[in-house]
Protein backbone atom coordinates (compact mmCIF):
# COMPACT_ATOMS: atom_id res chain seq x y z
CA UNK A 1 0.00 0.00 0.00
CA UNK A 2 1.17 3.22 -0.85
CA UNK A 3 1.44 6.34 1.10
CA UNK A 4 1.36 10.33 0.69
CA UNK A 5 4.79 10.27 1.78
CA UNK A 6 5.98 7.39 -1.03
CA UNK A 7 4.05 9.99 -3.82
CA UNK A 8 6.23 12.82 -2.24
CA UNK A 9 9.52 10.73 -2.33
CA UNK A 10 8.79 9.09 -5.78
CA UNK A 11 7.85 12.35 -7.67
CA UNK A 12 10.56 14.51 -6.00
CA UNK A 13 13.12 11.95 -7.29
CA UNK A 14 12.28 12.29 -10.65
CA UNK A 15 15.00 14.94 -12.80
CA UNK A 16 14.01 18.08 -12.59
CA UNK A 17 10.67 18.17 -10.50
CA UNK A 18 9.56 20.86 -8.14
CA UNK A 19 6.77 20.85 -5.64
CA UNK A 20 4.79 23.95 -5.50
CA UNK A 21 0.90 24.76 -4.36
CA UNK A 22 -1.87 25.06 -6.73
CA UNK A 23 -4.82 25.53 -5.87
CA UNK A 24 -5.93 23.70 -2.76
CA UNK A 25 -3.41 20.88 -4.02
CA UNK A 26 0.22 20.14 -3.98
CA UNK A 27 0.87 20.31 -7.90
CA UNK A 28 4.29 18.46 -8.98
CA UNK A 29 6.25 19.60 -12.41
CA UNK A 30 8.70 19.69 -14.69
CA UNK A 31 7.94 22.01 -17.82
CA UNK A 32 4.78 21.72 -16.88
CA UNK A 33 2.32 19.86 -14.14
CA UNK A 34 2.17 15.88 -14.54
CA UNK A 35 0.79 15.26 -10.99
CA UNK A 36 -1.21 16.95 -7.92
CA UNK A 37 -1.72 15.51 -4.73
CA UNK A 38 -4.92 16.21 -2.79
CA UNK A 39 -5.58 18.01 0.38
CA UNK A 40 -6.69 14.85 1.78
CA UNK A 41 -3.33 13.14 1.10
CA UNK A 42 -5.28 9.80 0.14
CA UNK A 43 -5.25 10.42 -3.20
CA UNK A 44 -4.16 12.23 -6.55
CA UNK A 45 -4.68 13.19 -10.53
CA UNK A 46 -2.19 12.53 -12.66
CA UNK A 47 -1.84 13.79 -15.98
CA UNK A 48 -1.94 11.04 -18.78
CA UNK A 49 -3.13 11.07 -22.10
CA UNK A 50 -6.60 9.37 -22.83
CA UNK A 51 -4.52 6.49 -24.50
CA UNK A 52 -2.54 6.08 -20.84
CA UNK A 53 -5.61 6.47 -18.61
CA UNK A 54 -7.22 3.45 -20.61
CA UNK A 55 -3.80 1.57 -20.19
CA UNK A 56 -3.96 2.36 -16.23
CA UNK A 57 -7.91 2.55 -15.67
CA UNK A 58 -8.54 -1.07 -17.19
CA UNK A 59 -5.79 -2.74 -15.35
CA UNK A 60 -6.68 -1.31 -11.81
CA UNK A 61 -10.06 -0.10 -11.83
CA UNK A 62 -10.19 0.23 -8.00
CA UNK A 63 -7.16 2.05 -7.78
CA UNK A 64 -7.30 4.46 -11.42
CA UNK A 65 -10.35 6.41 -12.25
CA UNK A 66 -10.73 9.31 -14.86
CA UNK A 67 -11.48 12.74 -13.43
CA UNK A 68 -15.80 13.19 -13.92
CA UNK A 69 -15.09 16.37 -15.85
CA UNK A 70 -13.54 17.91 -18.89
CA UNK A 71 -10.48 16.97 -17.68
CA UNK A 72 -10.89 13.58 -17.58
CA UNK A 73 -12.23 13.32 -20.61
CA UNK A 74 -8.60 14.36 -21.65
CA UNK A 75 -6.84 11.83 -19.73
CA UNK A 76 -6.30 13.46 -16.44
CA UNK A 77 -6.59 10.52 -13.71
CA UNK A 78 -7.49 10.17 -10.44
CA UNK A 79 -5.07 7.30 -8.69
CA UNK A 80 -6.08 6.00 -4.64
CA UNK A 81 -2.89 5.93 -3.05
CA UNK A 82 -3.96 3.11 -0.70
CA UNK A 83 -4.55 1.12 -3.31
CA UNK A 84 -1.80 0.45 -5.51
CA UNK A 85 1.79 -1.05 -4.26
CA UNK A 86 4.73 1.46 -4.32
CA UNK A 87 5.78 -0.60 -7.46
CA UNK A 88 2.82 0.68 -9.09
CA UNK A 89 2.63 4.10 -7.79
CA UNK A 90 6.00 4.32 -9.48
CA UNK A 91 5.11 3.51 -12.78
CA UNK A 92 2.28 5.73 -12.87
CA UNK A 93 4.31 8.98 -11.78
CA UNK A 94 6.96 7.48 -14.35
CA UNK A 95 4.63 7.56 -16.75
CA UNK A 96 3.25 11.25 -16.06
CA UNK A 97 6.50 12.78 -15.63
CA UNK A 98 7.96 11.74 -19.26
CA UNK A 99 4.96 12.83 -20.48
CA UNK A 100 5.58 16.71 -19.28
CA UNK A 101 9.19 16.71 -19.59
Amino acid sequence: MATDKDFERIALSLPGTEARPHVDRTAYRVRRIYATLAPDRQSANLMYGPSDQKRFCAARPDAFFPLPNKWGEKGATTIILSAVSEDELREALDRAWELHQ
